[in-house]
């Protein structure tokens, strides 16, 4: 079942876990001291979500980690990336510190060690507390500031225990699909107001990179960006420069900075909005990484769009090739090419695939089982994929799969099902599905290649 991937190729240390995050999962969004997110406010606006969902409930995951910690020692993973909400932990976004909430996240730490999971967290998972929203948000330098304050004291608390930290994930969706498209929390639709905020994420990084280690000495810091493989539409010189655009969109835009690179001068060009940096700062954002993560879903096929907002390119679905219920399509050669690009063109020293899978309309059966092959051959493949880059030189230490649970999966609320775990959400049961079944035999496979090779 696993012959399609060179499991012999990955190291012997490799990670393999699944990943979540916070509002997607945990529910409990008004106990032991939690204030709203500025997607508890999202999600309760009418009209923002599918069928109006919210995260309110979830999968519980407050009150039922014991159970999910269990699933993942049924999965036979041995690490598990989850995100720490900013609102638990520091209600009011800066000053008092919620001891409740932090002590959530201890225990839940404590009780991965104690499986021997390898907890890998994730600082910022777009749920900003919405006091800091009604002070501005992102737009604001503030901001910045007050997200290395709350790092340092998720740090000093866990840093003991806790040594792979990602800043940010994809600030990209929280810059462009939340303040420029409108899609995502808070909301926006302002060009100014999302390269702006695209800064401050950028500003907030390299400060907290740089609490973090000052708290953790021997910490593993990393930045999580969701990047696409991106192609013209056509031959036409337009749409292949409208690639180019879209690439500085969505790929070089967050990977030049952090690499020291300083933002892409042809998208400064065409945002056309005045970056508020001050002295100091690009030497900040290209705080030196351990390691890159890489959220990998689909390829992107544009075309020049030159009526449209920046960057100025419009979307081209292809006919005739497969794709996820998400309708993206699937592309697994994509995320080899970007484990490539990474290590040749950015001199990646580690990298981690920190989210890769897909949704697919599951159907229970009437024994209560899950079988999901397109996910089961999605998953496959990526991992075939990886495998191959990891023989051309990418160095690729560890692979987390999208998701553990099925989830509040963002504006498309509970219709769309990412996890290798099912859950009813009336009755809040788990069941794994066919695809997490595969997971554990590929682990398990790849286990004892390593045990025997060592």
């Amino acid at each position: 079942m696993s012959e399609r991937i060179d499991l012999a190729a990955l190291p012997q240390d490799f990670l393999w876990g699944t990943a979540t995050a916070a509002y997607q999962i945990e529910g409990a969004v008004a106990e032991d001291g939690r204030a709203p997110s500025i997607w508890d406010t999202f999600s309760h606006t009418p009209g923002k979500i599918a069928n109006d969902d919210n995260g309110d409930v979830a999968c519980d995951h407050y009150h039922r980690w014991r159970e999910d910690i269990a699933l993942m020692r049924q999965l036979g993973v041995n690490a598990y990336r989850l995100s720490v909400a900013w609102p638990r932990v520091i209600p009011g976004g800066t000053g008092a510190v919620n001891p409740k909430g932090l002590a959530f996240y201890d225990e839940l730490v404590d009780a991965l060690l104690a499986a021997e999971i390898t907890p890998t967290v994730t600082l910022y998972h777009w749920d900003l507390p919405q006091a800091l929203q009604d002070r501005g948000g992102w737009p604001e330098r503030d901001t910045a500031l007050a997200f290395a304050e709350y790092a340092a004291v998720v740090a000093d608390r866990l840093g003991d225990r806790v040594k792979l930290w990602a800043t940010l994930n994809e600030p990209s969706c929280s810059s462009w699909i939340g303040h420029l498209e409108g899609k995502m929390a808070p909301g926006w639709t302002d060009l100014t107001a999302a390269v702006r905020t695209s800064y401050h994420l950028l500003l907030g990084h390299g400060l907290a990179t740089r609490a973090i280690r000052a708290a953790v000495p021997d910490a593993q810091v990393g930045i999580v960006n969701n990047l696409s493989t991106v192609y013209a539409a056509t031959d036409r010189p337009e749409d292949q420069e409208a690639a180019r655009r879209h690439d500085g969109h969505v790929n070089r835009w967050w990977l030049d900075p952090v690499h020291g690179r300083g933002f892409p001068a042809d998208m400064r060009e065409v945002y056309g909005v005045e970056l508020p940096e001050q002295q100091g700062d690009l030497e900040t954002i290209a705080a030196p990484l351990d390691w890159l993560g890489l959220n990998y879903y689909f390829p992107a096929y544009v075309a020049d769009d030159p009526e449209g907002p920046a960057p100025r390119v419009r979307s081209v679905r292809r006919e005739d090739v497969p794709r996820t219920g998400m309708d993206w399509e699937i592309d697994a050669s994509g995320i080899e090419t970007l484990l490539l690009r990474l290590t040749e063109e950015y001199g990646a020293r580690k990298i981690y695939v920190t989210e890769n899978g897909s949704a697919f309309p599951d159907v229970v059966r009437p024994d209560g089982s899950i079988d999901d092959p397109e996910r089961q051959d999605y998953l496959e493949g990526h991992l075939a994929a990886c495998a191959s880059a990891v023989r051309k030189g990418a160095p690729l230490a560890g692979y987390f799969a999208w998701s553990l649970l099925d989830n509040f999966e963002w504006a498309y609320g509970y219709d769309k099902r990412f996890g290798l775990v099912h859950v009813d959400y009336r009755t809040q049961v788990r069941t794994i599905k066919g695809s997490g079944r595969r997971y554990a035999d590929i682990v398990r496979v790849h286990r004892g290649q390593a045990r025997r090779a060592a």
